[in-house]
């Protein structure tokens, strides 16, 4: 298998690669978060900024593994369960905002007036 023939320096430098993405992708959270605030002018923190860092935290968290390091390893750990719970916030805040929409359509809907443009068949119109 192609796996088995790599040498330890080679998989050493594939590591290092692995963390260097994982960090360049935490990174790019600062960023998103960056422009986002600029674009506004005012404080922003876009849906972005979570999905990447969970993206960067995982691949960190895969490297420190590796690394067998049990400080890092807690410390990503715990940042990842941050990066989903707001994840999932996110995901609750538009579900909520989806069905107040829908009610507002409903309510609109059911007390609009029917519009007639012609009078019905059979009634007389004052002259």
């Amino acid at each position: 298998m192609i796996l088995e023939s790599i040498d330890a320096k080679t998989w050493e430098k594939i590591w290092g690669g692995i963390g260097l993405v994982g960090q360049g992708a935490f990174t790019a959270r600062f960023l998103v978060q960056w422009l986002a605030s600029e674009r506004k002018r005012e404080t922003v923190m876009p849906v972005a900024f979570w999905w990447f860092s969970l993206t960067g935290g995982l691949i960190t968290l895969t490297y420190v593994i590796h690394l067998g390091s049990l400080s890092l390893t807690l410390g990503q750990s715990m940042g990842l369960v941050v990066y989903i719970r707001n994840l999932m916030l996110v995901s609750k805040a538009k579900r909520r905002a989806a069905k107040q929409q829908r009610r507002a359509e409903v309510l609109a809907q059911a007390t609009a007036r029917p519009h007639r443009v012609d009078a019905p068949e059979g009634t007389a119109t004052a002259a």
